[in-house]
C-alpha cells in the first residue's frame, strides 16, 4: 500500500472566531501528495491557498477532518519530528541580511544540533550538499543582503534541503522573481523532487509554468470540490476552463493561456514547428483562431521563421518575412 508523503481526508480549513465561531473557507478536502513529484497549487486570490499550506504546516489548526505525515496523523508530532518531516519555504524575504549565505543554509541543522549545538563533520557536509544542490554553492561567504531575489530563494531552498526533510512546502517562492529567476527555480525544484524523491508542494500564480513543470496540480476555489490531477488530464477535462473561465476571460485549452475571449476566425497554419507556433501566439493575441489548413479559407504556410506564404480564401498569395507583416497581411480589409 503506498504511503502518500501528506494525505487528507475529509480536511476542513478555515479561522476559529470569537464566540466559537468558525470561518470555514474549504471543506471536505481529499488530498494526496506524492514523493518524487512538484504538486503545484493553484488558485484565484482568496481561494485559500495560503489557508491550506498553514493547515498542512500545522501553523493553523484544521476545523475538522485528518492530516497524515508520511502515514501519521499531523497531531501525532513534535515540534523536533516535524522540523525533520517537513521544510517550509514562505513567501516573505528573509530579514537573514546580516549572516552569511553558509550560515542562513547552517539553520537547517539546528533540528539536529539544537540552537547552541556545534555543527559536526557531517554536518557541515549536509551543508556543503544542500548548497551544491541549489545552485548557490558559490554564494556561500556573501552575505544574505548582498543576493539578488532569485539568489536568495535558492539559499532558502538549500535552508530546507539542510533538514533533509521528505517533504517541502513553498508559499509562492516565484513571487518576487523575475522571468529567468521563475523558470531556474521551478527547474532546481522538479530537479530536486526527482533526484532526492522530494514530495514537494508549491503555491502559485505563474499558470504558464505549472502547466509546464508541474507533475501535479491542484486547484482551488471557493464553493466547489478542488480538482487534481497532472496538468494535461485537468486541461483536456475542462476543469481549467471551469476554474479559471470568468466573465471576459476564458482559458484557451490549444494553448494553455487566458485571453480575454475565445477567438473564433479560423486560420489554417502549417509548416515549420517553431514558425507556426509562434505565428499562431501572434493570430490568438489577434482575435483569430489557428486551425488547420483547409481549401477556402485563408491559410499560412509556415517554410521557415522567414518565409511565410499567406494564401487567401480567393487563391491570391503572399510571401512575407515576418510575422508583423503577416497580421497586417490577414487583418487587412482585403484579406
Amino acid at each position: 500500500m503506498e504511503t502518500f508523503a501528506i494525505e487528507t481526508k475529509g480536511l476542513s480549513i478555515g479561522y476559529l472566531l470569537k464566540g466559537g465561531k468558525r470561518k470555514v473557507v474549504h471543506d471536505d478536502l481529499n488530498l494526496q501528495l506524492v514523493p518524487g513529484e512538484v504538486t503545484c497549487l493553484l488558485g484565484l486570490n482568496g481561494a485559500g491557498k495560503s489557508t491550506l499550506l498553514r493547515t498542512l504546516c500545522g501553523f493553523q489548526p484544521p476545523l475538522g477532518g485528518e492530516i497524515r505525515l508520511m502515514g501519521r496523523p499531523l497531531s501525532d508530532y513534535s515540534q523536533a519530528n516535524f522540523s525533520l518531516t517537513v521544510g517550509v519555504v514562505l513567501t516573505e524575504k528573509t530579514n537573514a541580511g546580516g549572516i552569511t549565505v553558509y550560515e542562513l543554509v547552517s539553520l537547517g541543522r539546528h533540528p539536529y544540533t539544537g540552537f547552541f549545538g556545534q555543527l559536526k563533520k557531517q554536518d557541515r557536509e549536509i551543508i556543503e550538499q544542500s548548497l551544491d544542490a541549489a545552485g548557490i554553492a558559490h554564494k556561500a561567504h556573501n552575505y544574505v543582503s548582498e543576493l539578488s531575489d532569485g539568489e536568495r530563494q535558492k539559499a532558502m531552498i538549500a535552508k530546507a534541503l539542510a533538514q533533509q526533510c521528505p517533504i517541502i512546502l513553498l508559499d509562492e517562492p516565484t513571487a518576487f522573481l523575475d522571468v529567468t529567476s521563475r523558470i531556474e527555480t521551478m527547474v532546481l525544484l522538479h530537479r530536486l523532487a526527482v533526484e532526492q524523491e522530494k514530495a514537494i508542494l508549491l503555491s502559485t500564480h505563474d499558470l504558464d509554468l505549472a502547466i509546464q513543470m508541474g507533475d501535479c496540480l491542484w486547484l482551488q476555489e471557493k464553493g466547489r470540490p478542488m480538482a487534481c490531477g497532472t496538468p494535461e488530464d485537468l486541461i483536456m477535462s475542462g476543469a481549467f476552463e471551469s476554474f479559471f473561465g470568468k466573465e471576459g476571460i476564458v482559458f484557451d485549452p490549444a494553448t494553455g493561456k487566458l485571453n480575454t475571449e475565445a477567438p473564433t476566425l479560423p486560420i489554417g497554419v502549417e509548416g515549420d514547428f517553431l514558425a507556426s507556433y509562434w505565428v499562431g501566439n501572434a493570430l490568438i493575441r489577434n482575435g483569430f483562431r489557428p486551425s488547420p489548413v483547409k481549401e477556402g479559407q485563408l491559410n499560412v504556410d509556415c517554410r521557415s521563421p522567414h518565409e511565410l506564404i499567406v494564401t487567401f480564401p480567393d487563391g491570391a498569395a503572399k510571401v512575407l518575412s515576418t510575422v508583423a507583416g503577416l497580421v497586417e497581411a490577414v487583418k487587412s480589409p482585403w484579406a
